[in-house]
């Protein structure tokens, strides 16, 4: 009784720290920013359509909810993946883990974006200088987690964003909190999670590209720089609540099923669902989808059926698993993603 109200301590915290998110998301599209933190990482769970807010463990948790990062089975773990993403985007992430005995585990993550080269554009020169730029975007992560108990685990990740282009930038810090819940109400298999994602203070571009030269007409003064402020910004907050049981159906075979409602504060919210299938703990087969049934056009929600499958091996002392997903857009090419992981 006690670890349930703890978990309930938590949960209402979480819902008070974000009641800007709750509230009126659609009046809001496209004023926040930071989209880069919405990006998502790590194949498995991306398979399942990101509905494991509840189900995640080990390594790849980190993106999905850090209190699952205590969970995993091995002592150390190294993660690296890379995504084709939307508009010919690459996404690049590498993380690795370590458990520290009674302290927890502490876990450093990094997620940067290939954006490529962008011809160089002016009023006087709309077809472009000749010149390039490739903007940058860059966050890194530091993750402690803990199990409290043998069923509850929670966490916490600060990221450091970095965005520039061109000669502008902006710098900034976003806050993850999640806890995980097994075993529900004693129910063997039955999991709840919640995750508060990108919590922080607002952003502001800067840099020498927002100095203008500017002059006043009819009036005996040389011209002088003039700087534009830029408007400051919210980072994309959001919650997560989610439900999963994993059924074992003989000795060598188990199957997931998972759901999340997340809502977030720049766009409608969504619903994803998803299921997983495991022989011998070594080979999966994975299937989700997500949806966002309060989006005014459907083409404003471009993301749909996920696919994917893994396989894990152990190599005596340490584990190898390499994992696949796919996940279909509307008028782009559908994201692939492969992560392999290595556990000692």
């Amino acid at each position: 009784m006690k670890r349930i109200f703890a978990v309930l301590i938590i949960a209402v915290l979480a819902l008070g720290t974000t009641n800007e998110a709750m509230a009126g998301p659609g009046n809001r599209t496209g004023t926040g920013g930071s989209a880069q933190l919405l990006i998502p990482v790590g194949a498995r769970d991306l398979a399942m359509g990101g509905s494991t807010i509840s189900t995640t463990s080990g390594i790849e948790s980190l993106f999905w909810n850090p209190a699952g990062v205590a969970k995993a089975v091995s002592s150390a773990n190294v993660i690296f993946s890379h995504m084709s993403y939307i508009a010919d985007i690459g996404v690049e992430y590498g993380a690795v883990s370590g458990k520290f005995g009674d302290l927890g585990t502490l876990a450093l993550s990094i997620k940067s974006l290939s954006v490529g080269e962008i011809p160089v554009t002016t009023t006087d020169n709309p077809d472009g200088t000749g010149q390039n730029y490739s903007p940058q975007f860059f966050t890194a992560g530091l993750t402690y987690s803990r199990m409290l108990s043998d069923r509850i685990s929670v966490g916490v990740t600060t990221n450091i964003i970095s965005e520039r282009i061109s000669d502008v930038s902006a710098n900034g810090v976003a806050f993850n909190v999640g806890v995980i819940y097994d075993n529900l109400a004693d129910m063997a298999g039955l999991s709840l999670g919640v995750v508060v994602k990108n919590i922080g203070p607002q952003m502001r571009f800067d840099g020498p590209a927002l100095y203008q030269i500017g002059d006043v007409d009819g009036q005996n003064r040389p011209p002088q720089y003039l700087k534009i402020d830029t408007a400051p910004y919210e980072l994309p907050a959001s919650i997560e609540i989610g439900m999963g049981y994993r059924s074992v159906m003989s000795e060598n075979a188990d199957i997931l099923f998972s759901g999340t409602f997340q809502s977030n504060n720049f766009s409608e919210d969504e619903y994803r669902l998803g299921a997983e299938a495991s022989i011998n703990k070594m080979f999966f087969i994975r299937g989700g989808y997500s949806f966002a049934p309060d989006t005014p056009d459907n083409s404003e929600y471009i993301y749909g059926v996920s696919v994917g499958g893994g396989i894990q091996y152990n190599l005596g002392d340490a584990d190898i698993s390499v994992d696949y997903a796919f996940r279909d857009t509307q008028f782009f090419s559908g994201n692939h993603i492969i992560a392999v992981r290595l556990g000692f």
